[in-house]
């Protein structure tokens, strides 16, 4: 819900050893609670059998006599703590069995009913309810569609920008990639995110935004197709590997196709052109930096002034108009409509 650095969880990576195969068992609902209720009544049963071989220290004030009824019937008012005192251990013996074997056998089987009372009514019910308001408070909110290396960076480096955690949901198919999100403070969600069912109850046409990074490029693209088929005009960015699939990912409705690998090649080219070219790339990238790209609408105040005259101080490098993108040096005076890209310093160079 893999990412390997986090504020919230961190995994510690092991030297070459064997490890078992290991594979997570999913036990239905049913089969969880036969297998509590099986585990009470055998710990019933076993104490059945103690007062049986022990019945010569109990003692019956009605008849004087234990029949295997009697015992069965002293052991579940022991065990719920009932304690008519019709039937009652006399014997020292009988005593001890009590005190030492019964009673830790009497909290037990409490604690298996009111633990499956917990999970199968309250949590599932409070967990319910809990899913129900998230879903209705979701909206303007940042999906993530697959939260391995890249969707846990996207994540991390959203939060250091200042998104709140609350805002973001996540949803991948790994419990323990979700853990890591969760523990973030973000919503998460164990599902497929190319079933339709899945997107609606994450609000997907409510979102800001939709991230998509899948881990393979046909699921990527299939996901962008779903979303693009229930929110037409949420925008969607998706890491795609191969160059061959940039072109499929913008016909499936992606407004931004992310390709890593061509993007170290760019960090490479620009190193080889300079020592400082590709830092100054990652500077751009990364939150982190002393510098940082800023993507808006242009204001009404900078209507008709040059890129170069921008109120907020920065330095205009792209301005997009009518969908064509236009350099610094050819863009003219600022229309409106325009969405600027400007380089600002960060809140930390600025202090």
């Amino acid at each position: 819900m893999v990412r390997d650095r986090s504020k919230g969880s961190q995994k510690t990576f092991r030297g070459p050893r064997f490890q078992p195969l290991r594979r997570a068992v999913r036990v239905p609902v049913w089969a969880d609670l036969g297998i509590r209720v099986g585990l009470a009544l055998g710990l019933v049963f076993m104490v059945i059998m103690i007062h049986w071989w022990d019945r010569e220290g109990l003692v019956d004030n009605l008849d004087g006599h234990i029949t295997f009824l009697d015992v069965v019937y002293f052991t579940m008012i022991s065990i719920t703590t009932t304690g008519f005192g019709d039937i009652a251990p006399i014997s020292d013996r009988a005593r001890l069995v009590e005190a030492v074997i019964v009673t830790p056998i009497r909290f037990a089987v409490l604690f298996i009913f009111v633990g499956a009372a917990y999970d199968f009514v309250i949590r599932r019910s409070w967990e319910k309810w809990r899913m129900r308001r998230i879903q209705e408070r979701l909206t303007d909110h940042i999906v993530v569609l697959g939260y391995g290396v890249s969707g846990s960076e996207a994540v991390n480096e959203l939060i250091e920008r200042g998104t709140d955690a609350e805002c973001i949901v996540v949803m991948d198919t790994n419990t323990e990639r979700l853990a890591e999100a969760e523990a973030l403070g973000c919503n998460v969600m164990e599902a497929d995110a190319s079933r339709d069912e899945n997107l609606v109850a994450v609000r997907i046409d409510r979102a800001s935004t939709v991230l998509v990074s899948a881990g393979r490029d046909d699921s990527s693209i299939l996901i962008v197709l779903t979303v693009r088929h229930l929110a037409p005009k949420v925008p969607i960015s998706v890491v795609v590997r191969a160059a061959d699939n940039e072109l499929l990912a913008r016909q499936a409705g992606a407004d931004n196709v992310i390709n890593p690998v061509r993007f170290t090649g760019l960090l490479l080219a620009g190193s080889a052109q300079g020592s400082h070219i590709a830092e100054y790339m990652a500077d751009l990238a990364s939150h982190g930096g002393r510098v940082k790209l800023v993507e808006r609408p242009v204001l009404p105040a900078e209507i008709g002034q040059s890129i170069e005259e921008l109120i907020s101080g920065g330095k205009g490098l792209r301005v997009y108009r009518d969908g064509e993108a236009r350099g610094y040096w050819e863009c003219g005076p600022l229309k409106e409509g325009d969405t600027i890209v400007e380089i600002l310093p960060t809140a930390d160079t600025e202090a």
